[in-house]
């Protein structure tokens, strides 16, 4: 019998995303096979996260180009971008805790160009005067990746309703990023 990959990828991802310190026994079972067949597929945790990784930058790439972050006002773009991310928040709250995907040589260079287009999006905010400029695009990027993982991991434990996902993170970003109206010339504040 052969092993669907994907589906032994997806199922390791819905268990690790609600039980992150789940055993390879555990997702063995999700995935409605052995722990032998699940070894031969991942050598071990290390190798699995790594396919995870891998599942989770294409995901990202797909929503990125499906969100179309390079048109229209940026504000309309950080929408779309979070509502297209949504759907695949959960197993990217799960890899933003796997610190050794982001250490040392073995840094995937997926994760350097979805950033790069993240921030270019706030990079294109600040240069049309939407956004402020004294926060810089990088750290807009990682506020953006930390409210999504916070989201979902809300949503997960069913503390927030998973309709009011994009709302929250994009009304809480782009309350704190939008560049505030100068007031009138003879009045104050």
């Amino acid at each position: 019998m052969a092993v669907d990959r994907d589906h032994v990828l997806r199922s390791a991802a819905a268990l690790l995303t609600r039980r992150s310190t789940a055993t390879m026994d555990e997702v063995a079972k999700a995935a409605g096979i052995s722990r032998a067949t699940l070894h031969r597929q991942f050598a071990g945790r290390d190798a699995l996260v790594r396919a995870l990784e891998a599942l989770g930058i294409a995901e990202c790439e797909a929503a990125l180009a499906a969100a179309r972050p390079d048109e229209g006002p940026a504000a309309d773009a950080v929408r779309r971008v979070v509502a297209a991310i949504e759907p695949h928040a959960p197993l990217l709250a799960f890899l933003y805790t796997e610190n050794q995907l982001f250490e040392g040589e073995e840094q995937n260079e997926g994760w350097a160009a979805i950033d790069e287009r993240i921030a270019a999006l706030f990079r294109r905010g600040q240069a049309s005067g939407e956004f402020r400029i004294d926060l810089t695009p990088a750290w807009l990027t990682e506020a953006l990746y930390g409210l999504l993982a916070s989201a979902a991991w809300a949503v997960a434990e069913g503390r927030v309703a998973p309709k009011d996902f994009t709302h929250m993170i994009v009304e809480l970003l782009l309350g704190g990023v939008r560049r505030p109206e100068e007031p009138a010339p003879g009045k104050e504040s």
